[in-house]
């Protein structure tokens, strides 16, 4: 690889990636890069011979590092991106500032994005896969957003430059998010917090959370409008057509599908990268035969791998 700048962060060469997934597989990154501030970060990837590949990574929610690691720079972002501050209906939070914290701090000011609180991950990531449930998607509170060009350069995202559809956006490859703009409607704060609370006893009592898993795998094979909004006529949900293709609790490995909720995948202890994604595909495959219905990955999957 190219020669690597110095910047003020820490910059860490072959660093394993599976104590940073939730999944907590991964071969190496070939660089693991966390810049001390954004003006860090932008003089890096100036810096940064355009040929090396950047990758940013969150919390490791909603990810699957293959064993074989990552030919680029990872870049985690830490304190200096974690901030939270609230003035009238504005949330402004930085991209490692958690969604659940987020959502808490907002309620205690009386603004209402308690659909956070149950979202496994940080803001970075929430606003990247316009992350929603309980029918609220990031892209309903988005007023806008800071990035990091590839290039290295500071600018300002629209709703209308991210394009936000059902768990994706149109960030460009390489472009990385340090700070979002949310703005949401007022509540009163006891009301918000006993709302929150009531989503975490649903979500705990019919989600594997105490499982080694990255929230849900395969997206719901529906039609949705550009801000995630499920249309009525394919309302289906992929726990359901995983369940009517008999790969409830399957496994391959130490990977399993969950018996608890079908579409969680889960590493039960000693799982590879290649037994989860190899379960999840042959999932696809088993559902595909019996319905008909192509299943898509919700969990992003990067990387080589493990050499043969």
């Amino acid at each position: 690889m190219s020669e690597m700048p110095s910047p003020r962060g820490k910059l860490t060469a072959g660093k394993p990636l599976s104590g940073l997934t939730w999944l907590r597989v991964g071969g190496p990154a070939d660089f693991l890069f966390q810049p001390a501030d954004v003006e860090d970060l932008a003089t890096f990837l100036r810096a940064l011979p355009a040929e090396v590949d950047v990758f940013p990574m969150g919390v490791g929610s909603n990810l699957i590092v293959r064993d074989g690691g990552l030919r680029a720079v990872v870049l985690r972002m830490g304190r200096g991106f974690n901030h939270i501050e609230i003035e009238g209906n504005r949330v402004r939070a930085g991209v490692a500032a958690l969604d659940a914290h987020v959502a808490r701090k907002a309620t205690q000011a009386g603004v209402d994005l308690t659909f956070l609180r149950t979202i496994p991950g940080a803001i970075g990531g929430a606003v990247r896969m316009n992350a929603g449930c309980y029918g609220r998607y990031t892209a309903d509170v988005f007023v806008e957003a800071t990035a990091v060009t590839r290039a290295g350069e500071i600018v300002t995202l629209t709703a209308e430059d991210l394009n936000f559809q059902y768990r994706q956006t149109d960030l460009p490859e390489g472009w990385v998010i340090v700070e979002a703009v949310f703005e949401g409607p007022s509540g009163d704060p006891d009301t918000l917090a006993a709302l929150m609370q009531a989503q975490l006893e649903k979500r705990d009592a019919t989600q594997p959370t105490k499982e080694r898993s990255a929230g849900s795998t395969f997206r719901n094979p529906a039609g949705f409008s550009s801000t995630g909004q499920a249309d009525d006529v394919h309302d289906l949900k992929a726990w359901k057509v995983i369940d009517d293709a008999g790969m409830r609790g399957a496994r391959i490995g130490g990977a399993q599908m969950s018996e608890m909720h079908s579409n969680f995948l889960i590493n039960t202890g000693d799982a590879t990268a290649a037994d989860l994604e190899n379960l999840g595909e042959e999932v696809r495959k088993r559902v595909f035969q019996n319905s008909g219905i192509d299943l898509q990955w919700e969990i992003m999957r990067v990387g080589e791998p493990a050499p043969e």
